[in-house]
């Protein structure tokens, strides 16, 4: 007769002066019938969804919580105090583009991505902020350091 694992520990169970502090249980290899899978069971989860092209990774339940800071410069509105500072006063600017070309009069309307600059007998010309390399009053003298 062939006892299994279970068997044998009802019949140490009945037996009291065969108890675990009396002595050590016997070591029984499991039969290929018996022998138990014993993997963990666990749920199986979507895989993440990721642009192979792009290296992109999902984001975490706490990041979409989270709305994220605007950049620097809205932040610090010292662009802004700039811009109304020379509005108000009127001061002669001079606008240098990333091409080279000098843009001459003053700072007459601006928003986030462009100013108007009033050039005086000429026509206004709009400029957007991101076609200039750097802006200076037209009373300093440039150089070229800039």
């Amino acid at each position: 007769m062939v006892l299994t694992q279970l068997s044998l520990y009802k019949r140490r169970m009945k037996d009291p002066g065969n108890s675990a502090a009396v002595g050590r249980a016997p070591e029984l290899a499991p039969e290929a019938d018996e022998f138990v899978n014993r993997k963990l069971i666990r749920p199986s989860l979507p895989l993440p969804r990721r642009s192979e092209s792009s290296g992109e990774r999902p984001l975490t339940s706490s990041e979409q919580r989270v709305p994220k800071r605007a950049n620097g410069v809205e932040q610090t509105h010292a662009e802004a105090f700039y811009f109304q500072k020379q509005m108000a006063s009127r001061t002669p600017m001079v606008v240098v583009l990333k091409d080279g070309e000098e843009v001459r009069g003053w700072i007459d309307w601006y928003d986030r991505n462009c100013i108007k600059i009033n050039r005086g007998g000429q026509p206004a010309v709009l400029i957007y902020k991101q076609s200039i390399r750097y802006m200076f009053k037209a009373g300093e003298n440039n150089n070229g350091k800039r």
